[in-house]
Formats: structure tokens, sequence, C-alpha cells
């Protein structure tokens, strides 16, 4: 933040760990194409790592996998995660406490410690996730520059909307044009 014009403070580079990745409308790429994601580990230097939280699978981890059928997670929705490692599940919990307005996040977690949350912390949200979403050191700020991504923060709605519905809903927060960006339809010449 620049404390005055004299002042030879820049402004700090911007940290997305923690926060939201929205697709910008004009964003075409098919990996990410309206997609919204969870941003879970950034660096300008190292790079950053989240996984996509709109794209269900319409699919649970036991259909997934025949041998985990009988499993307590089972029934655990999977997700598109993103187009890196894309056979590799991760396993990913939140919470929100709307008392005070945190989220917990547990991320990357193996299925004893994701059993435990369900049985012994209720309230958190479980979902499992094929592949993931990287980016190398300074790729995702130069995408964020070209104007690629939205930031923007946490939001319970991530529990409540789904798909392209999510998408929408956070870019709506975000400006009269955007919302009208994103509330065109896909085909224009359906319009």
């Amino acid at each position: 933040m620049r404390l005055n014009q004299d002042s030879d403070f820049d402004e700090a580079p911007p940290h997305y760990a923690g926060s939201l990745l929205v697709a910008h409308p004009s964003l075409l790429d098919p990996n990410f194409r309206r997609s919204v994601v969870l941003l879970t580990a950034h660096s300008e230097e190292d790079g950053a790592l989240g996984v996509v939280v709109n794209r269900p699978l319409g699919q649970t981890l036991g259909e997934y996998d025949p041998a985990l059928q009988q499993s307590e997670m089972a029934d655990l929705p999977l997700f598109y995660g993103g187009p890196v490692a894309a056979d590799q599940l991760i396993l990913v919990a939140w919470r929100w406490t709307p008392e005070d307005g945190t989220f917990k996040l547990f991320f990357g977690i193996d299925d004893v410690k994701a059993c435990k949350l369900l049985k012994e912390e209720p309230g958190f949200n479980l979902r499992g996730f094929l592949g993931h979403s990287g980016w190398t050191g300074g790729q995702l700020e130069a995408e964020v520059d070209e104007g690629a991504w939205v930031s923007s923060p946490l939001t319970p709605e991530m529990d409540q909307f789904e798909g392209d519905a999510l998408w929408r809903r956070i870019l709506s927060t975000k400006g009269p044009a955007l919302r009208l960006m994103s509330e065109a339809p896909e085909d224009p010449s359906v319009n």
C-alpha cells in the first residue's frame, strides 16, 4: 500500500492464498472457463495451487472407486479440481463459523483425518477433487494482470451454489459490468 507520493514504499504484491479466483467471462480456456478456484497456496516466486470448487462430476467416491463402496466416504461428492494430475484424488474439508466469520480449511488430508472430521467436528464440508490447478512462479500474476481472473474473498456461498450459478453469483458482486457479462448466454445466437 502506498502511504504517500513521497514514500519509498511500493504497493505490496497481492497474496492470493485463501481467496477465490473467478474466471473472467472472457477466459475461454476449457480447463477454467466459468470456474471458481479455491486458492490454497500462493507465492510470486513458487507459484500457486488450488482446486476448482464449482465443477461437480456428478459422481461419488464409491462410484469412482468400487473398492470404496462400503467405506464411510462412499457418498463423498467428487469435483473436477483442475487439469494437473487429473487422476489424483485430493480430499479437502472446510467449515464456516458464522459467529466469528472464520473459515477453517484442511487441504490434501488423508482418509483417516477426513473420517475423523466427519465424526468429531460437525459442520465440515468434505469434498474429493480429481486433479488440481497450478501455476508456476509469476504465471498467476501475469494472468491476473491480463484480466483472466477476478480475485474474490472466500464466501459461504461456496456451499450454497454449484456450477455456473456460483460463478455468476460471485461475479455479480463485482460490479454491474461483470454481472451483465456473467448473465450473457454461452451462445449469443440464442439471445
